[in-house]
């Protein structure tokens, strides 16, 4: 039978690894879930990277604050990469059946980019306060723009957040990837056109400076030389 490596939480939100036996994927989930874990990678034996499964088993313990070290700023930025892995971590996690407020916590005291630690912890709170996820977003205009907050107020109301979560991080990987590939694309003609200029300034400051005295020995005097040439020296 297949062994299947996995990285889960527990109802306490703690993180934990193992191996366990069982004919598919599924029903290797299904086992997580009636043993009251709830899994965020689970990967067949010799068919994926198994090494981010060890690491998270030999540190499962989870270390690390639940809150962070100050309220978080609501005009702060993060990068779009940053937001994309947070929506698709949070996504996950309320997809295998933890519940949305555990789920911030967790990510909160995982999460390495300072601002954006804050800023779930303050969700965090926010929530357990009474107020909804979407109301909680919108303290942070400069994270989580308008597209984001009718998103995911549009999931609470219809009962799909997990899946709101899931297409919104899926939008925000596809705009990453044609973010890379316009920038990608600029690189070529910046480089052409870097050195395009710098090949202009070397023949005006180096070449053409002696044809100047060239033109200047062979007529005598630089007033002799045409006025078209005399502009461009």
């Amino acid at each position: 039978m297949p062994k299947f490596h996995y990285t889960a939480l527990d109802q306490n939100g703690q993180e934990t690894a193992g191996v366990i036996d069982a004919p598919n994927e599924a029903d290797a989930v299904g086992q997580l879930r009636r043993g009251q874990l709830y899994p965020t990678q689970v990967v067949e034996e010799g068919r994926g990277d198994i090494s981010k499964i060890k690491r998270a088993a030999r540190s499962a313990p989870g270390k690390g604050k639940t809150k962070g070290t100050g309220p978080a700023s609501g005009g702060a930025k993060v990068k779009s990469k940053v937001l994309m892995i947070f929506t698709r971590q949070l996504a996950t996690l309320i997809d295998s059946g933890l519940p949305l407020l555990r789920g911030l916590t967790v990510l909160g005291r995982q999460e390495p980019n300072l601002v954006m630690k804050k800023t779930i912890n303050t969700l965090a709170e926010s929530v357990q306060t009474g107020s909804t996820f979407s109301e909680s977003l919108q303290q942070f205009p400069k994270i989580f723009n308008k597209l984001y907050v009718n998103m995911v107020k549009a999931g609470e109301l219809g009962g799909v957040l997990e899946l709101v979560l899931n297409r919104l991080a899926e939008y925000q990987e596809k705009a990453q990837k044609l973010k890379n590939k316009i920038v990608a694309a600029m690189v070529y003609p910046i480089i052409v056109m870097v050195i395009a200029v710098g090949i202009m300034v070397f023949l005006m400051t180096v070449i053409v400076p002696k044809f100047e005295k060239i033109f200047e020995d062979m007529l005598g005097s630089r007033d002799k030389l045409p006025e078209l040439t005399k502009a461009v020296i």
